[in-house]
């Protein structure tokens, strides 16, 4: 029998504590033997932005996730380059575990979107996606799956869902704190709040936005 495994796609530009806590809270529910980083050269939907370098992001990647033994980093997309389409790596992930059951992270906020992924009834016939539903949220918007996906598929990402709490950081948001010289203490893991500090990331204005 193949592994569980879920995939968990950003930019990850920083990655923060929220970021892990909804992570651990899927790999505990779902019963995941791993769940893999998979960090994104260029999302599509932040196509004018410039995040942090491929190299900081990965260094802060590997700082946030390293005492976790389920946790694993996922550098395929940076190594593509251009623009990272999630079906692209799923795909590749998916003919490199041919008797796994592939999972993929989301919000519910992405759910509504999946409408603008690329090819969105291969990639939901090829992963479970796990939506995360979150606190003071309400339920995630279920009909954005109707045109790609039969009742019964529905009824196995049902049983997929999470419920997690309202966990109010956002990457956006620590940028901005970052660049007025705000603390961004307990939102980070301390080891990355340390390397965001040596290397004096985002205090530049233009840097991530």
């Amino acid at each position: 029998m193949g592994n569980r495994i879920g995939i968990f796609g950003g930019s990850f530009d920083p990655i923060h504590n929220g970021h892990l806590l909804l992570a651990e809270l899927c790999r505990e529910s779902l019963n995941l033997d791993k769940v893999l980083f998979l960090l994104a050269s260029v999302s599509p939907f932040k196509v004018n932005q410039q995040p942090a370098s491929n190299k900081d992001r990965t260094e802060m990647l590997r700082l946030a996730i390293g005492g976790n033994s389920k946790f694993e980093m996922d550098l395929r997309e940076i190594e593509r380059g251009g623009v990272s389409y999630t079906i692209d790596s799923v795909r590749s992930i998916a003919g490199e575990n041919p008797d796994s059951e592939l999972f993929l992270l989301m919000g519910a906020d992405a759910l509504v979107d999946i409408s603008k992924w690329r090819e969105p009834a291969e990639l939901l016939r090829l992963v479970t996606p796990c939506v995360i539903s979150r606190g003071g949220v309400g339920e995630p918007n279920w009909a954005a799956l109707d045109s790609y996906i039969e009742p019964d598929r529905l009824e196995a990402i049902l049983r997929s869902k999470v419920d997690g709490p309202q966990i109010e950081i956002s990457s956006f948001d620590l940028r901005e704190r970052i660049k007025l010289g705000k603390s961004i203490r307990y939102q980070v893991p301390s080891a990355v709040e340390m390397f965001l500090k040596e290397q004096s990331l985002y205090n530049n204005p233009k840097a991530g936005v």
